[in-house]
This record gives structure tokens, sequence and C-alpha cells, in this order.
């Protein structure tokens, strides 16, 4: 009893089955129909592996959201070489909330050469050229973020000539926590001396002719400092036509998270108009010869997550595509061989037309004759 009942449960399995076996004494293959498998075999590979390459591949997805967090610190990483001497310049940060943060609190000053030896002069001039390219191609911070930690560090290699020249400029560097509010972190002559009504510079000691705010930025980013990602001022290098000349800088700071494969970070990225003009007071262009930075925070947050294809989904695409050609190739060969036979056909009929016979009433006869039995034989 229990043998018929499974007999009769694989008989009602077969009934069932959607891929019906041919015999192969009823498949008939042609050259027609092998060409184009052939083809169809060489599109499915060709595909799969340009769908296996877009597996492998990354990219990175953009979300926005609103910056909530204003009660902790921004910090500021700064690397800028000035044209003058440590003792004529000093910097510090004043923000809206009329809050100073001198110098000393994480900057250093470093008595340097302001002229770069030519293998820095290699590294500023390939750094411009990546500066270039991103302004033309916007895709390229994804390259960017995605190798951040993994690429060469983007910092001005040091001088390998041991030359002997006195120090003519002052690089300042280091880093400092400001408020998350806008600020005004700025380079100007004079030590900074803090009063009730805010700061001001001791610039009275300093002759107008040691005036030199031709500088370099070798690095300026906000949050966390994050070796391989190249900021919008890096490699900057502007050269002062006149001693009394205002250098300015517009910035506007992004919150954003980072998270790809590599590292996951919170550090900030920011846009930045440039503008700089002499001063000249009879002329009415007031002002304070320096280099100003004011910068502003966004209300919005980026969070940049990269992103990978499922494994799922490559199959279901694989799939597909395999599926796609079979019945694609299928169709276009059954239309193709529909659409010769009938030219075929239509050029055998034509080339057996029936010969007119006269008959002996006077009339034509142009029908075919009767095929019979008897006339087979």
């Amino acid at each position: 009893m229990r043998r018929l009942n499974r007999k009769k449960t694989l008989n009602l399995v077969k009934e069932l089955d959607a891929f019906p076996k041919v015999p192969e004494s009823y498949v008939e293959t042609s050259t027609s129909g092998g060409t184009v498998s052939l083809i169809a075999f060489t599109a499915m590979a060709l595909l799969t592996i340009l769908e296996f390459m877009v597996y492998q591949d990354t990219w990175m997805k953009y979300e926005y959201e609103v910056d909530k967090d204003f009660t902790s610190k921004l910090r500021i990483n700064i690397d800028i070489t000035v044209a003058m001497k440590c003792q004529y310049v000093g910097a510090d940060v004043l923000d809206l909330a009329e809050t100073m943060v001198a110098s000393a609190d994480g900057l250093v000053y470093e008595p340097v050469i302001f002229d770069l030896t030519p293998q820095q002069r290699e590294w500023q001039r390939m750094l411009q050229l990546i500066q270039s390219r991103l302004q033309e191609e916007h895709s390229l911070q994804d390259v960017i973020f995605k190798s951040a930690f993994k690429s060469a560090s983007t910092a001005l290699p040091p001088r390998d000539d041991n030359s002997l020249l006195p120090p003519d400029a002052c690089r300042i560097h280091g880093h400092l926590y400001v408020n998350k509010v806008a600020g005004n972190f700025h380079i100007t002559v004079g030590k900074a001396i803090p009063h009730p009504r805010g700061h001001a510079h001791l610039a009275a000691l300093v002759s107008h002719d040691s005036y030199n705010f031709s500088h370099r930025i070798d690095h300026l980013s906000f949050g966390e400092l994050i070796p391989g990602i190249i900021n919008p001022l890096d490699g900057t290098e502007k050269i002062a036509s006149d001693h009394n000349q205002m250098f300015q800088y517009f910035i506007t700071v992004v919150p954003t998270k980072l998270h790809t494969y590599k590292i996951s970070a919170e550090t900030h990225q920011f846009s930045v108009t440039e503008r700089e003009r002499v001063i000249n007071h009879a002329a009415g262009s007031h002002g304070v010869s320096g280099i100003f930075m004011k910068y502003d925070i966004s209300s919005l947050m980026v969070t940049v997550t990269e992103e990978h294809m499922p494994f799922w989904q490559f199959l279901v695409r694989l799939c597909g595509i395999i599926g796609g050609i079979f019945s694609t190739t299928g169709i276009l060969h059954g239309i193709g061989k529909f659409i010769v036979e009938i030219i075929c056909c239509r050029f055998k009929l034509g080339s057996h037309k029936p010969t007119p016979v006269l008959l002996p009433d006077g009339h034509i006869n142009n029908h075919l004759p009767l095929i019979t039995d008897n006339s087979m034989h």
C-alpha cells in the first residue's frame, strides 16, 4: 500500500514537471542555431565578467540630516607658512560669542625658509593639480574618501638641502579647539592681547616695510585629522603684491560622518571663497593687513557611507543576464528563420512557373497538371 501511494505521488510530481525533456532523436541542429548559440555564449561571458566587476566595486551614499550637536568643540588643524619672522606675527581665533582662543593653546611658531626646495615644489605642484581636477570632477572625492588612511600622507615633505640661509618666514602649525559657532581665525601683525571689548594686536612696534603676508597653506582642515584626505585649501600659495594687503577666506564648514570599509570617523568638509585686496585708506579700501579665515558652521550634517552590492542581488542580476540572453537570442533566431523561409519559398514559387499549353480549341491552359498516384508510378 505504501509503495502504491509513493508511486502515485511520483506520478503526480512527474505531471507537474515544467521542464519536459525532449528525446535527442527529435532534436535537429543547424548551422544558424550553432552560430546564434556561439554569439549568445560569448555575450553571456562578457556580461558576466562586467557584472562581476560591478559587484566588486563600491560606491558612496550621501545622506543629509540636521546637526543637533552644538555643545561639542570644533578642532581646527592648521599648517600655514607666512613670509614674515615669527616675532612679527600673531594668530588667534575670535568667535561670535566674543570668545578668544589664543595661539598659545595649541599652535607652534617655527622659523623656516619660505622658498621651497625642488622636491617640495614638485609636491606642491602635484597637490595643486589634484585640486584643479577635484574642482572639475567632483566624483574624484569618492575615490579620496575610499582611499583614506590607505594613501600616502599629504603633508609637505621636510627640507633635504640643509640650507644655511637664515629663516625668513614663520610656519604656524598645530591645532585649536573652538566653540561650534561662526568665528574668525586670523594671522596679522603683532601678538594678540585680550581686553574686555575683544582683543588687539601689538602692531605699532612693527615697521610697515616688514609687512609681507605672502603665505602658503600646506594644510587646513576641521575636525578629526584623517591622513589621505585632501582639503580645498591644501597646497594654496599667495604672493602679496603690496606690504599692506589683506587675504580673506570665507569658509562654510559641513559636519561629516565618514563610514567606509577602512575607517569610521567624524570629520568636516568645507567650501571656500577667496578674496584679496590692497589696504589703502586714501582710496577707500579700509581694513587690516593680514590673513583672515572667516568660517561658519552649516546646520546640516552629511553622512557618507561606502556601500557594496549584496551577493544575492549579484546572483539575481546574473540569472537575469543568462535567462534574458537565452530568451532574446531564441526569439531573434526564430524570427530570422521565419523570414528566411518566407523569402526562400517565394523565390522557389517564382522559379517554377507553369508552362502555357495550347489546347485544340485555341485556349491556353496555365494550370499545373494534377498529380495522381498513377502519374507518380
